[in-house]
């Protein structure tokens, strides 16, 4: 890690410090195309502070309240490269979506959340053959702009990864938290979600690719 990546971990981990857009680096910030170093175990209280403030901003990030204070754009997941930091640390936070009660009103879901992960070193260790992409697009909060098009992925993947403890996981996923764990590891690889669209034909299907809605 460089003096200026101290420096900016330094920050980031202050105990007052709320993270927010301006510490997010934006597209040509040279974190963005770095393949980032495996962070090493026991972690240090630096590293642990880190994936908790960046689990911290996404939560806020989803508060309609918070996020307006604080000027968040939404997010449901965040990598170490996009604060500056060239560590392989992800957070990834999906909501549920709203549960229909008995008269047909939209209530708030048991749990909250589908997925809620802090993940250190994590990596793709076997996928699907099938491809996928999420209708809409993607985008990206270091991106301010709007790109259009499929980013095609693998509809299914298996993920390594270790917890703060230092514990090992090996999770399945699919679906949306599939396309949200892979954006966030292409982060950590210096991978842009937009170098997956077909720059001659972003909306093209590919054979058996399916599109998640």
């Amino acid at each position: 890690m460089t003096a200026t990546e101290q420096e900016i971990q330094a920050k980031l981990t202050a105990a007052a410090h709320l993270i927010d857009m301006n510490d997010i680096v934006r597209e040509g910030y040279p974190t963005l195309r770095e393949v980032a170093t495996e962070v090493d175990f026991p972690l240090s209280q630096e590293d642990i502070i880190l994936g908790e403030k960046m689990m911290e901003f996404l939560r806020n990030s989803q508060d309609p309240v918070m996020a307006e204070k604080l000027g968040l754009r939404g997010g449901v997941g965040l990598a170490a490269n996009q604060l500056g930091l060239t560590k392989r640390v992800i957070a990834v936070l999906v909501p549920n979506d709203p549960e229909v009660d008995e008269e047909g009103n939209e209530v708030a879901p048991a749990e909250a959340y589908k997925m809620q992960e802090i993940m250190y070193n994590a990596k793709v260790v076997s996928h699907s053959v099938q491809d996928a992409a999420l209708e809409v697009g993607e985008g990206c909060l270091s991106v301010d702009r709007e790109i259009p098009g499929f980013v095609v992925r693998h509809a299914r993947v298996t993920v390594e990864y270790q917890d703060k403890n230092g514990e090992k996981k090996k999770i399945r996923l699919k679906g949306f938290e599939s396309m949200c764990v892979q954006h966030e590891i292409d982060h950590t690889n210096g991978v842009m979600f937009y170098d997956h669209i077909n720059a001659e034909n972003p909306w093209a299907i590919q054979d058996g690719m399916l599109v998640i809605k």
